[in-house]
């Protein structure tokens, strides 16, 4: 295990030392250093303290870990690996990625999973244990966004304009969802079992790395939406 004091260190100073390190490593003292960990692969990465904004941009099949909050655009653009952050997390987690997984044990801010997008095999997944601000998958073209409601509190799982623009991937609310007005464009169903199935592997890991009990996890109804077109925008446009 290598450790890092970060306290004082800019992100520039602190990525080259990550870069050039072997193994397993410990951050410590970080507050507020931006773009930790962009574009890595083959590293496991402990975080104590508050990352900045762009933790584990375009992030190449590294493991991060952080243990506290997190700022702004958690896994920009992200392409494989995967982020537990064991607090909350800011605005535009999640945004334009096109693989790997995002846990979140607490909160989520706005725009989680805005413009997130899948290809072939890469399906990009992300969970937030508590809830999600607004606009939560904005434009979503791909991959998973389960959202748990697990903190005990009267808001609703997801605030205002959720699902705005999407038009592909799916969305997992563990609600009925009875409060929550969805656009036009996409569909609300009770999830079935085959649906539960789907996301079972994905809570049963994000379970176990966050010390929860996937049954306790598991026992309450999921609402599933889909797109209900590719092309949520063609009355717009003049030729179709």
């Amino acid at each position: 295990m290598k450790y890092i004091d970060a306290k004082g260190l800019d992100y520039a100073t602190l990525n080259k030392i990550l870069r050039q390190a072997d193994g397993e490593i410990e951050v410590s003292g970080c507050l507020g250093q931006r773009f930790i960990a962009a574009g890595m692969s083959h590293k496991k990465i402990t975080i104590k303290g508050t990352p900045g904004n762009a933790l584990g941009a375009y992030l190449n099949g590294a493991e991060i870990r952080v243990k506290g909050n997190a700022q702004d655009a958690v896994g920009d653009t992200m392409n494989d690996g995967y982020i537990v952050v064991e607090g909350n997390i800011g605005d535009a987690a999640g945004y334009a990625m096109r693989g790997g997984k995002i846990y979140v044990k607490g909160n989520a801010g706005y725009r989680a999973g805005i413009h997130m997008k899948a290809y072939k095999d890469k399906v990009p997944v992300m969970v937030i244990g508590g809830k999600a601000g607004s606009f939560l998958g904005e434009y979503q073209a791909g991959g998973k966004i389960i959202v748990l409601g697990l903190e005990d509190s009267d808001r609703p799982i997801v605030s205002n304009f959720p699902c705005t623009g999407m038009h592909g991937g799916k969305m997992y609310l563990r609600s009925d969802c009875s409060n929550i007005r969805f656009p036009s464009q996409v569909r609300a169903t009770r999830a079935t079992k085959a649906d539960i199935d789907e996301i079972k592997p994905y809570l049963t890991e994000y379970c176990a790395l966050l010390g929860l009990e996937v049954s306790d996890v598991m026992n309450a109804a999921f609402t599933v939406i889909t797109p209900d077109t590719k092309n949520p925008y063609k009355q717009m446009y003049v030729a179709n």
